[in-house]
């Protein structure tokens, strides 16, 4: 049996998050000893790992809940769970695949402002006689891209002793 301390520590959770997770009604597996304390069995860190993995993946409370619920009346919510769990995935992939597409374009700016520096104006970006970005400038980013053996090299502005 392991405390809430014990099992804070080898989670890497906070006992604040475990609580938490407690008064949500996510741990109903978990027995307490007489005096009320919470003692968890090497299975229950199993949930938990789950419970935390869906709420870092940003699913809400209530439906971390439901999910615990599933688990909790047994073998007859396997494919229940299973389909929770495939839709979660999916949720999280296309959320992943948004965010990579929002990082890629933020780096392009990046690469658009370092490049603007090291030339002294952004006007090296704009169509000629314009103050409009060229529509070349992304084609230009991206053969760059596809040049560069180190993406940092390529985006990151080198810091002189004067910019600390």
């Amino acid at each position: 049996m392991y405390s809430i301390g014990d099992v804070a520590k080898i989670m890497g959770i906070s006992t604040s998050a475990i609580r938490f997770y407690d008064r949500k009604g996510l741990l109903p597996f978990v027995e307490r000893d007489d005096a009320g304390r919470r003692k968890f069995k090497p299975n229950d860190l199993n949930f938990l790992e789950v419970i935390d993995c869906l709420k870092q993946s940003g699913v809400p409370i209530k439906d971390i809940g439901h999910f615990i619920s599933l688990c909790m009346q047994g073998d007859g919510t396997l494919k229940q769970r299973y389909d929770y769990l495939d839709q979660e995935e999916a949720a999280l992939q296309s959320s992943i695949d948004r965010m990579k597409s929002q990082l890629a374009f933020l780096r392009y700016k990046k690469w658009c402002y370092k490049t603007s520096v090291e030339a002294g104006t952004e006007s090296i970006h704009f169509a000629t006689g314009s103050n409009v970005v060229d529509p070349k400038t992304k084609s230009q980013y991206q053969e760059a891209l596809q040049h560069c053996t180190d993406l940092r090299d390529l985006i990151d502005l080198k810091q002189s002793k004067a910019d600390n």
